[in-house]
């Protein structure tokens, strides 16, 4: 058996151009387009990376873009100033803070300080808790992406195991949430886990997000399984997951590819929380 592809580059595509329709639609009737801002600090090269990709998706699927650099040095202050500026700002919908901040800065101060109505990203304090009580609210656009990803595919989540190796903020702990909610049974497992592979083998939605490449081998997986890759890393020229795809896909019924999983489905529903905000603010 060889695992099928969970093609998120192909699913984000088509979301994209539905929403640049929609966005091109409504745009005449409002008089501007939806409008996100990301906040750059440093110099940090993933970082760069990751918004520029955003910025340009935004541009090509007609939305207002503003991508604004600052810094290293800048201090924690000016940041803030710089949130609360976007706050007010009437063209902008969707505020995101690219992350990691550099050393020595709060990023729950900065966080908390983006307006919750704007926080396309999901993780303001406010968001997330309403995430935790199952009340509509802006959820983490890699977690939604993961859901939107197996409900597009078909892949059925009530009654499964679904196991989650990472409990960030940003991914593990959100995504555990949505999973309950679907009616899953989850268990979430992490760096002080022991005997990994006795959870891992259990699972038959296995979600990897920890940022460790190759961590997940064809031995930590049972067959059958749904293995959905979230993490990133850099190894020489390539982008690699933490899964070890050539191996895990002899065993798994369906796998993300890294890239063109999960992360293109990243962006697309950051767009979407943008285009959500942008409708929710106009009241259309």
């Amino acid at each position: 058996m060889v695992a099928k592809l969970l093609n998120g580059k192909q699913l984000a595509e088509k979301i994209r151009n539905d929403l640049a329709e929609k966005a091109a639609s409504l745009s005449a009737r409002v008089g501007r387009p939806p409008g996100l801002a990301a906040i750059l600090v440093g110099e940090d090269s993933a970082s760069q990376l990751y918004v520029s990709k955003k910025h340009q998706a935004c541009q090509e699927a007609g939305f207002h873009s503003e991508l604004i650099q600052l810094s290293a040095s800048i201090s924690q202050d000016e940041i803030l100033k710089k949130v609360r500026d976007l706050n007010r700002a009437a063209t902008i919908d969707g505020i995101l803070v690219q992350l990691p901040l550099p050393k020595g800065m709060d990023e729950n101060a900065v966080l908390e300080t983006v307006a919750p109505e704007k926080d396309v990203d999901g993780f303001h304090p406010q968001n997330l808790g309403k995430l935790m009580a199952g009340q509509a609210g802006f959820v983490a656009a890699t977690p939604k992406g993961v859901m939107r990803l197996l409900q597009e595919y078909g892949v059925k989540i009530a009654g499964k195991h679904v196991v989650i190796v990472g409990r960030s903020t940003i991914v593990g702990k959100p995504l555990a949430l949505l999973m309950l909610q679907a009616d899953a049974t989850v268990t979430v497992c992490h760096s002080k886990t022991k005997n990994l592979k006795e959870f891992t083998k259990q699972a038959d939605i296995l979600v990897a997000a920890v940022g460790k490449a190759g961590l997940i081998t064809a031995d930590h997986v049972k067959d059958g399984a749904v293995v959905v890759d979230v993490g990133t890393s850099r190894v020489g020229t390539k982008l690699k997951g933490d899964v070890d795809f050539d191996s895990v896909k002899q065993t798994a019924s369906w796998i993300t590819p890294v890239p063109g999983g999960v992360g293109p489905m990243t962006i697309a529903m950051l767009l979407e929380n943008t285009f959500d905000a942008y409708v929710t603010k106009n009241k259309l």
